[in-house]
């Protein structure tokens, strides 16, 4: 499953009423942004490391609907900005060509859309050892 291409997909299907420019909403503009968001640093996605920054707290049982098979809790501009950070934010909103208010609108969409349709029955939440898994994943990259 090429969880880029779901997320690019989403993310267009998001943008497609934005303001962003015609370029910077494209297949590769859309992919960079995400890379540089999400990434794993080889071009590809790392859900691990977002489920992981997402294990306490109220995130923690955002991550889960998103792994299993109900209905996915949604996310607020300000969990993406305690997710991702500012920076973070910023620099993919100005990289897709958008004020911040539209960028935080097309992942909070995309993004529990996307780690549902990559963990097609908790698949990927299985396969980091459950949310007891996360906090080991979580630990990785806190401590």
């Amino acid at each position: 499953m090429d969880l880029m291409k779901i997320g690019v997909e989403l993310l267009q299907k998001q943008l497609s009423g934005s303001t962003g420019s015609g370029e910077s909403n494209s297949s590769a503009g859309i992919v960079s942004a995400l890379s540089s968001l999400l990434g794993d640093g080889k071009g590809g996605l790392d859900l691990g490391a977002i489920l992981g920054k997402m294990q306490g707290g109220d995130l923690a049982g955002m991550a889960s609907s998103w792994m299993g098979s109900g209905s996915n809790d949604s996310i607020g501009g300000d969990q993406l900005r305690e997710l991702f950070g500012n920076d973070k934010i910023s620099q993919f909103a100005a990289q897709l060509g958008l004020d911040e208010g539209s960028a935080l609108s097309g992942l909070s969409d995309m993004l529990p859309n996307m780690m549902d349709q990559g963990s097609p029955d908790g698949s990927l939440l299985d396969s980091l050892g459950g949310l007891g898994g996360l906090a080991s994943v979580a630990k990785k990259f806190l401590g």
